[in-house]
């Protein structure tokens, strides 16, 4: 510094002058102007963002809006459709007992009182001979119109239905509601039973918004107060104990939306919501939450809805409903997994109290009904009850007899009903008969492994009663009733015998056939030589008593002396369409069947040789009810009535004396009963057909891995039947022959003509104009016999 003043003082340094300048005026108004500029571009900016903001949240708001409209007006919700045994009809005649009736009532969800006030109660009075209930129906919407809720009275006898009356007159009619089984449900699983508010008892409604939304009458789908109070006590505690949603809010987050937590989703939860408050009424909006809050899960199945909730829980409608189960389940709202009443029962009942009290405290029930309602148990039914379907091998076959009609996709979402043929009745004593006597066959005979199939069909309509398709019948797996195919056997036969028949010049039941040994070579030089179950041959025998005794050697002489083809042409006839090898081991039975199929053929052979194909469903109705197909009866007569009088009369036989007779002492005396056992090789399958005039069951016994098992027909198959059978209420086969048969004697020898008393002679059947001419003299038998069963039954 010292250095500068000094070369300043020499002048060789200037000293430096600080200088202001004042700008000028042009540059003044530049400066001006590019300043209000800048601050004009910026205002515009704001405008514009604020006009793009204004517009997307606009569009914004209309595509909401869109979106809340078109579903809401539109289809709401995929329905499955829902499948339907067929009703309880009772009439005075009817043969059904007091057990059978109160399974019925309690499969339904009736309730027993004293004094019955309401549908969906019964009541029983007396006991021994005569038995009295009162039951109250529900009404239903079946195929031909509503049924109203009906009081009545049915009085139970020694034969059934006694009297059935209503207020004191007789009734020609009284029809339960129908048992549901199944139903085929939505890619996603989601289930519910839609009901209307005016379904719902007012005490539901009334706890569901006094618990979840006291001000869902006042708010526009957004409640401020309920949201800042929620926040203050989820900042008291440090973290989220309460919800400030609305009920609108939860419709719209469950209806519309993912569950995903974020600011925008709530954001748009709330425009959502107040759009559907803009729309619809509140009474619109509570009855679509009412039939889409998840309260459950039945496997995969999702339960939504109070309306299935009731039938999950309860096993009853939701207008029945009382105030302890109208307390759970609006205490399942809040978590239905977390609160589930089986695996966490006191959490449950502590979450039912806490509702039940603040019904108490908004005046919805007294101090009495308060104490009593929390002293009550759950009142949830067993666990094990709660099955998807109820009878998944019967639903297995509806669903196959559908898939030829419908698309997949209109059967998991259009909610259609549909009534099948089912007889909830005998599905279950048929499933007890499976069961039961399969676990006493291997205790019996050491053994394991066993497996079964049953199918039960109505004779004439053809309608299956049931199916069994597995030991354990709530196993909805391999269905052996329908897809195991195995070698049938012995039931064969009638149909070979039934090709003779079929020609009445040549053959009767007493025309005689050979039983010697039969050896047939094959075209690779492989030889096939039948044998009769007992290694011994008979020589001459009639038809019948080589259809009774099931003797191989004569059925292969009868079937090849008729022709294969003639034997397969019967056996397409009787309904068959499967593969039918075209060697002579075809007519013992060297056919692969399934038990609906066997049931299929012997049904013809029950039905009088009229042929019906045999079917599961009776309507399939709309969602709304209208009428959308029917499954009509439908005959074909496709065997004279001779010859199948002729078959039935040998079949009865084959029960009274052949290899059926062990079971008969199960059975009155005076019940003419008929069927036929069925035997593979290495009794790997044991097989019985066997009908009544009413019912037809065929059942199968053996092992999945087609291993041997120490079982006959008659030891193993037919006991199956037997146990199902005796229990059923039914009619004997029909005994009146057709105009063009009649009976005569027979001898069992010689087939010709004889007379009552002599020795060998037969009381058959056989058409009229071509019977024998020739008589055969006749010797007495040494020792008078009792009449033989055939003769007392038809005289």
């Amino acid at each position: 510094m010292q250095n500068n003043r000094a070369l300043i003082k020499a002048g060789i340094l200037t000293p430096m002058t600080k200088r202001r300048t004042r700008p000028t005026k042009r540059s003044r108004n530049k400066n001006t102007s590019r300043s209000k500029h800048s601050r004009s571009l910026f205002k515009l900016l704001i405008l514009y963002s604020f006009c793009i903001a204004f517009v997307a949240v606009g569009l914004w708001v209309l595509y909401l809006d869109h979106v809340v409209r078109d579903k809401f007006d539109g289809k709401k919700w995929a329905l499955p459709a829902r499948v339907y045994a067929r009703p309880l009809e009772l009439y005075e005649g009817l043969p059904i007992t007091p057990n059978l009736l109160e399974r019925e009532l309690n499969a339904l969800g009736y309730r027993w009182v004293d004094a019955v006030s309401k549908p969906g109660q019964s009541s029983r009075h007396g006991a021994g001979e005569y038995t009295r209930y009162q039951v109250y129906t529900r009404g239903f919407d079946f195929w031909d119109g509503r049924d109203r809720p009906q009081k009545f009275e049915v009085v139970l006898g020694p034969v059934g239905v006694a009297r059935l009356l209503s207020d004191g007159s007789a009734l020609p009619l009284a029809r339960l509601e129908p048992e549901q089984i199944g139903g085929i449900y939505p890619t996603q699983k989601e289930d519910r039973l839609l009901v209307q508010l005016k379904d719902l008892p007012p005490l539901l409604g009334e706890t569901l918004l006094a618990v979840e939304d006291k001000n869902f009458l006042r708010h526009w789908g957004v409640s401020p107060t309920a949201i800042a109070r929620a926040a203050w006590v989820n900042f008291r505690s440090g973290q989220v104990v309460q919800g400030g949603s609305t009920l609108t809010q939860q419709l719209v987050k469950n209806f519309y939306l993912s569950h995903e937590r974020s600011l925008a989703r709530k954001a748009q939860e709330a425009a959502m919501s107040v759009l559907l408050e803009l729309h619809y009424s509140k009474a619109e909006i509570l009855e679509t939450y009412i039939n889409e809050v998840f309260l459950g899960q039945s496997g995969a199945r999702a339960i939504h809805g109070f309306g299935l909730a009731a039938q999950h829980y309860f096993q009853v409608p939701v207008s029945e409903l009382d105030t302890p189960k109208v307390a759970l389940l609006v205490g399942l709202v809040k978590g239905a997994s977390y609160y589930n009443p089986w695996r966490n029962p006191e959490r449950a009942k502590k979450r039912r109290n806490l509702v039940l009290g603040v019904m108490h405290r908004e005046g919805l029930i007294s101090s009495a009904e308060l104490n009593r309602a929390q002293a009550a148990p759950l009142g949830v039914v067993k666990s094990g009850s709660r099955s998807q379907t109820t009878y998944p091998a019967f639903v297995d076959l509806v669903k196959r007899q559908l898939a030829r009609d419908y698309k997949t996709e209109d059967l998991q979402s259009e909610g259609l009903r549909i009534f099948t043929t089912l007889s909830p009745m005998v599905q279950r004593q048929a499933e007890d008969a499976v069961a039961k006597r399969l676990a006493n066959l291997e205790q019996a005979y050491n053994t394991e492994n066993l497996q079964a199939a049953m199918v039960v069909t109505s004779v004439g309509a053809g309608e299956v009663l049931a199916v069994v398709g597995d030991k354990n019948p709530r196993y909805a797996g391999f269905n052996r009733a329908l897809d195991a195919h195995r070698q049938i056997g012995s039931l064969m036969k009638p149909l070979v015998y039934l090709s003779a028949l079929e020609q009445p010049a040549r053959y009767h039941l007493g025309t005689l056939i050979s039983d010697d040994p039969v050896t047939v070579t094959s075209d690779d030089g492989q030889l096939w030589q039948p044998q009769n179950y007992s290694r011994q041959s008979h020589g001459e025998v009639p038809l019948l008593e080589a259809l009774v005794r099931s003797y191989n050697q004569a059925t292969a002489r009868l079937g090849m002396q008729l022709g294969l083809q003639q034997v397969a042409y019967s056996l397409e006839r009787a309904g068959f369409s499967g593969h039918i090898p075209a060697v002579p081991a075809m007519t013992l039975g060297a056919v692969d069947m399934s038990p609906i199929e066997v049931a299929g053929i012997y049904h013809t052979l029950a039905a009088e040789g009229t042929y019906t194909p045999l079917r599961a469903i009776r309507d399939v109705l709309t969602a709304t009810g209208e009428p959308l197909k029917r499954y009509p009866l439908t005959i074909e007569q496709r065997f004279s009535e001779a010859a199948a009088f002729q078959i039935q009369y040998a079949l009865q036989a084959v029960l009274r004396e052949g290899t059926g007779r062990a079971v008969y002492h199960r059975f009155p005396a005076d019940l003419p009963l008929a069927g036929k056992t069925g035997t593979t090789n290495d009794q790997r399958d044991s097989w019985f057909a066997g009908f009544s005039g009413q019912h037809l069951a065929v059942s199968w016994v053996g092992r999945d891995d087609n291993s041997p098992m120490p079982l006959t027909g008659s030891g193993g198959a037919l006991k199956v039947w037997a146990d199902l059978m005796s229990q059923l209420p039914t009619r004997g086969v029909n005994l009146t022959p057709p105009e063009s048969v009649s009976f005569d004697w027979i001898d069992a020898r010689t087939g010709l003509l004889s007379a009552e008393g002599c020795e060998g002679a037969l009381w058959l059947p056989m058409v009229t104009r071509y019977t024998p001419s020739a008589a055969e003299p006749c010797r007495l038998q040494q020792k008078q016999q009792e009449r033989s069963w055939w003769h007392r039954f038809w005289n």
